[in-house]
């Protein structure tokens, strides 16, 4: 049986420790920072064997999404002006709008579907999504799927 791949995508605050010690462990190699992984493993706080066990399974969102679309819902205040923050919010970190769909709002709330090409130029996309995430009026983000 052929070896599946899963991906999740989970909020920082669930990711144990010692797999964000070996995302910054990478950062500290790529950026060049420090010469060798013994380096790296000894700054962050881990073993060698532990950025070696992890290594290849773990990345920055960012990292793994450019040339990818991103549909994401989220549940936002009826605010006159609120939707064009966000697309705002888009276009400053040079992604693409590929399609909009929001609801008409029911009780002040407008639920809004948004398809997003991500650009080789596109910036930090948890950056980006965060960024719309603590807009106020935004109630709710989900990432629905990456193409």
């Amino acid at each position: 049986m052929p070896d599946k791949k899963k991906y999740f995508v989970v909020r920082e605050k669930a990711v144990p420790e010692v797999l964000l010690k070996v995302v910054e462990a990478k950062r500290l190699l790529d950026t060049r920072r420090v010469a060798t992984v013994q380096e790296a493993a000894d700054q962050v706080g881990i073993s060698r064997s532990s950025f070696y066990k992890y290594k290849d399974d773990i990345f920055p969102f960012r990292d793994n999404v450019k040339g990818k679309t991103l549909t994401f819902v989220m549940q936002m205040c009826d605010e006159q002006g609120l939707l064009s923050e966000v697309l705002h919010i888009v276009a400053d970190y040079k992604a693409n709008i590929l399609t909009i769909h929001q609801s008409i709002p029911t009780n002040g709330v407008a639920t809004l579907t948004l398809s997003v090409e991500v650009l080789p130029a596109t910036g930090d996309v948890s950056a980006m999504i965060e960024a719309i995430e603590h807009r106020e009026g935004i109630q709710y983000l989900k990432i629905v799927a990456r193409e």
